[in-house]
């Protein structure tokens, strides 16, 4: 178990729809990083961008970046985490894949698709929540637009981590800063969120503004605005488990069960 987690959050401008150029960037920029560090998340559909065209672009989890993923965990000593698209069963996901570099992998289909860019009409959402395990932390992912949703976010004195990978527009920055803060604060917990910058399709513009929360909501470490750069920032469990002791929310909070 590690009381200390450290977490590196890469905010890069993907370029659109080049899944070797991206793989290529990405894999020049993991290995500036410390081999320390514990976790590495890079954003949603990291490969590709936000896109829709999902029989085009999709892999199978047997495919050139999972492999990727495995490759640079085990060379590089640290879990790597993010979204691509996956084919399954003749269906495609928005699937985060966290591998470590011990060859384990844990995965979680985006639960809520962002109906207002017809994501629903490309991808089959998932249903199962995911808490997993990880080096001692009790770590919760999601996609984006899950962040919009506290009660498949509530924390069910569970897990102590939220990581979220996104590709959320400028537009919206200011609901992106309060919702991750609002996650972290009502469930008494740390969040690792990786946001996208630059332009994507249709010259939708995003400004990334990444960040590591504390329970409190306050910064741990937080990215510039619309600049391409790694946060590193450590997060112990000795903290968030004197906090909740000290400040017993979670205990009030109540019991509800999802019907679909």
């Amino acid at each position: 178990m590690n009381n200390t987690l450290t977490i590196a959050v890469v905010q890069d401008n993907l370029v659109w729809e080049d899944i070797a150029l991206n793989i290529t960037r990405f894999t020049q920029t993991l290995k500036t990083i410390d081999s320390k560090v514990d976790i590495v998340i890079l954003p949603e559909m990291f490969t590709t961008g936000f896109s829709m065209n999902a029989e085009k672009l999709a892999q199978t989890m047997q495919g050139d970046t999972v492999n990727w993923m495995k490759t640079m965990a085990t060379e590089l000593g640290f879990a790597l985490c993010g979204s691509i698209i996956i084919e399954e069963g003749n269906k495609y996901y928005n699937r985060f894949i966290f591998t470590t570099p011990q060859g384990e992998i844990f995965t979680y289909d985006k639960r809520h698709l962002f109906t207002f860019a017809k994501e629903d009409k490309s991808y089959t959402k998932g249903s199962k929540r995911l808490v997993f395990d990880y080096k001692g932390w009790r770590i919760l992912p999601q996609i984006c637009y899950d962040v919009r949703f506290p009660v498949w976010s509530r924390n069910r004195n569970d897990y102590d981590l939220i990581i979220n990978v996104a590709n959320f527009p400028a537009e919206r920055r200011d609901a992106w800063i309060i919702l991750n803060k609002a996650r972290a604060i009502e469930n008494q917990c740390y969040v690792a969120a990786a946001n996208r910058v630059g332009k994507g399709a249709r010259d939708i513009y995003y400004s990334g503004d990444s960040m590591i929360l504390d329970m409190l909501g306050q910064p741990v470490a937080t990215a510039l605005t619309g600049q391409e750069e790694v946060i590193v920032g450590a997060i112990t469990l000795d903290s968030i488990n004197q906090f909740r002791k000290d400040f017993p929310v979670i205990p009030d909070a109540d019991v509800f069960t999802l019907l679909k």
